[in-house]
């Protein structure tokens, strides 16, 4: 048993689709912190911006610049999914990646942009190329795991699989011990980095190595993410 919730707040993101211009329309700052404030009185403690394509299609000064608006909009710590997964990467004492993501190329080109400005080295990349999330969401094991598969190389320490429309958490330990190392998912981070911001730690090995960890060894990404506290 547990007294962690998760309520969630719905933003309206616009068009559906895997383009980078449509990526940066759904992740606009102002857009997304539209009525955040009810997180905070419905009794939230942190704020998780939970999208992959609306925070990394920001660039990495641009998903900070997001971030700070969720902040001072809700008056409560932020982040976001793909700020997580670079502190995830972190907190598994990992330096080097593979990224299996279901994107076209070039978005998935972003996303290890932005990996490497959170010191995060990429060896390897595969692209599933969905068109949206729709159809990303649509995927069942097999496909992931095909990816994942693909995406590997010996090098990478963890293999990362972002998109929170990957219908993912259910079978976690199924593709580590497919890959023989750890698994990082979007929704899974999503949760881990919201548990981070209210210095909570949940031991749940159904979820993972992740979760899976009792001691944190977590170094904090700089700049480092924003928390305002009222």
């Amino acid at each position: 048993d547990t007294d962690i919730r998760l309520p969630l707040f719905s933003t309206e993101t616009g068009e559906d689709v895997y383009r980078a211009d449509a990526l940066r329309e759904q992740g606009d700052p102002d857009r997304i912190a539209e009525g955040v404030e009810e997180l905070r009185l419905a009794g939230a403690e942190a704020l998780i911006w939970a999208s992959s394509g609306g925070s990394f299609g920001q660039g990495w000064e641009g998903a900070h610049e997001q971030i700070a608006t969720l902040a001072r909009a809700a008056g409560l710590p932020a982040s976001s999914t793909s700020i997580g997964f670079g502190h995830a990467v972190r907190e598994l004492g990992a330096r080097r990646v593979g990224v299996a993501a279901p994107y076209p190329d070039d978005v998935t080109g972003l996303f290890t942009e932005f990996l490497a400005s959170a010191g995060v080295e990429v060896v390897a990349a595969a692209s599933g190329g969905a068109g949206s999330s729709a159809e990303a969401g649509s995927w069942g094991p097999d496909e992931v795991k095909r990816l994942v598969r693909e995406a590997d190389h010996p090098d990478a320490e963890v293999v990362l699989v972002p998109d929170t429309s990957l219908h993912t958490t259910a079978y976690i330990p199924e593709l580590e011990e497919l890959l023989g190392k750890p698994v990082l998912t979007a929704n899974q981070v999503t949760v881990w980095e919201g548990l981070r911001l209210t210095d909570r730690r949940t031991w749940a090995p159904t979820l993972g190595t992740l979760f899976a960890t009792r001691e944190p060894v977590l170094r904090q990404l700089e700049p480092k993410g924003i928390e305002v506290r009222e």
